[in-house]
């Protein structure tokens, strides 16, 4: 792989499981003046992300006159996940074969927590890294006070933990959670009031038992509650899952669950719906969550695709059918079967390329003086962020203002189709009043909280 600096046996698995690029590409090389892409440099409506350019300064440390030296979290040793890898290795690709950033190539640094190593991983971030970009981890709440402490800005694709989301230094192309609003208040009202009323009294909720799932299940139940909703049960399941799901399908049936969110390993559900459908039980709904928006969750129901009625709420990002009417998401999937033609891609990834887009686009705007500074203050000064097309306006200039779109998709035995709920603005339905929590979750770190302001921020 080109550009990418990882452990040997992260890169031995990556070489298995998406294949080394084309051989003789040259960009390491230095011939990122000679673009190498079938894929264009122009990006959506955001016209050239990537190009050449005469950069002559080591202008911030992992900045060189040649290179950004960019890390990326994941999971990877513990879920067994590459997906943000996969995503950074698409972008950074298609980035130097068409000049770099400004003509500085991408050198990406993957940093693998294995779940709980979020601070080790971090240190070395701090010791290294231009910035973060396009990833996520579990217990990133870990990490917060030390990559603040070592003032390094963040592009995350996805945010778990209280203490993460908002964080001072952060800013997300695609927000998938906010601090204080309920992003899913639009689809949770459809569920209860308009799709499916009768489920409104009886509504159940699984949730994994780790620090981040029952955080998201009580941030649940409050927002459905507030929706009129009545919760008649809550339960948890161990992290790595079960072996036998039918008790807790025998319990959902003896309450009368209607409708039911799932928050958990992606991997579990199909199970738990095996269950529910060998004993004849099939709810109103099942909110499976984003995470389990692939082609991939459709095979492993089975059965219970037909069955089950599996809907999932995009908050307002482009769904991949839609790919024939939605420019940006076209050449996404281009991207992904010129440099990683054997992956599968997921939802996750886009809102992981909507941060790589930001932050190139910002650093180019930079030119020669690329700081972290700049790249983040110039980051945040998109009011109506759609990463070219890929997903609805998001206001960056404001981390508290709710994303005001959102769009819901259906699972099939043929594949993921629209929900009817009712879209006003394309393929989205917007101007969504978001519910503000009532109860306190847990506020975002801040530089203040590490003895820290933006006058040491260079």
């Amino acid at each position: 792989m080109r550009s990418i600096r990882t452990p040997l046996v992260l890169a031995a698995a990556l070489v298995l499981l998406v294949g080394c690029g084309r051989e003789g590409s040259g960009i390491e090389e230095g011939s990122a003046n000679k673009p190498a892409s079938s894929v264009p440099s122009e990006f959506g409506d955001l016209g050239p992300v990537c190009g050449k350019g005469s950069p002559t300064k080591a202008s911030a440390q992992g900045v060189t006159a040649q290179a950004i030296t960019v890390g990326v979290f994941t999971d990877f040793g513990f879920s067994k996940n590459p997906e943000f890898i996969h995503a950074a290795e698409v972008f950074a690709s298609w980035c130097n074969d068409h000049g770099g950033i400004a003509g500085r190539r991408i050198e990406v640094d993957i940093h693998d927590t294995n779940l709980t190593e979020v601070r080790q991983r971090m240190r070395e971030a701090c010791r290294d890294d231009f910035a973060l970009v396009g990833g996520g981890t579990g217990l990133d709440g870990l990490g917060v006070k030390d990559r603040l402490n070592c003032l390094l800005p963040s592009f995350p694709a996805q945010i778990s933990q209280p203490g993460s989301v908002a964080a001072d230094l952060e800013v997300s192309g695609s927000p998938s959670v906010l601090p204080r609003h309920d992003v899913y208040t639009g689809f949770r009202q459809w569920l209860v009031e308009e799709g499916y009323p009768n489920s409104i009294d009886k509504v159940g909720i699984i949730d994994a038992d780790s620090p981040i799932t029952k955080v998201l299940g009580e941030k649940t139940e409050e927002s459905l509650r507030a929706r009129g909703a009545t919760v008649i049960y809550h339960d948890l399941y161990p992290i790595a899952g079960v072996s036998n799901w039918t008790p807790y399908a025998q319990t959902i049936k003896e309450k009368q669950v209607r409708g039911l969110v799932f928050n958990g390993e992606p991997a579990q559900l199909p199970k738990l719906e095996e269950a529910l459908t060998t004993i004849g039980y099939r709810l109103d709904w099942i909110d499976a969550t984003n995470n389990n928006y692939t082609r991939s969750f459709l095979k492993n129901l089975g059965r219970s695709a037909e069955f089950q009625n599996n809907v999932v709420d995009l908050s307002g990002v482009a769904p991949f059918e839609k790919s024939s009417s939605v420019p940006a998401l076209r050449q996404v999937e281009a991207m992904f079967a010129e440099y990683a033609p054997d992956s599968e891609m997921t939802f996750p990834q886009l809102r992981a390329i909507s941060s790589w887009l930001l932050f190139a686009r910002a650093a180019a705007r930079c030119g020669d003086d690329l700081t972290r500074r700049c790249v983040y203050e110039g980051a945040r000064t998109e009011k109506s962020w759609t990463a070219g097309g890929l997903h609805a306006p998001v206001n960056l200039t404001d981390r508290n203002v709710p994303i005001s779109c959102f769009n819901i998709e259906r699972a099939t035995p043929d594949g993921w189709v629209a929900a009817d709920f009712g879209p006003d603005t394309g393929l989205y339905r917007c101007n969504v009043e978001h519910y503000r929590f009532s109860k306190d979750y847990g506020a975002p770190l801040t530089l203040a909280d590490v003895g820290k302001s933006m006058a040491d921020f260079e």
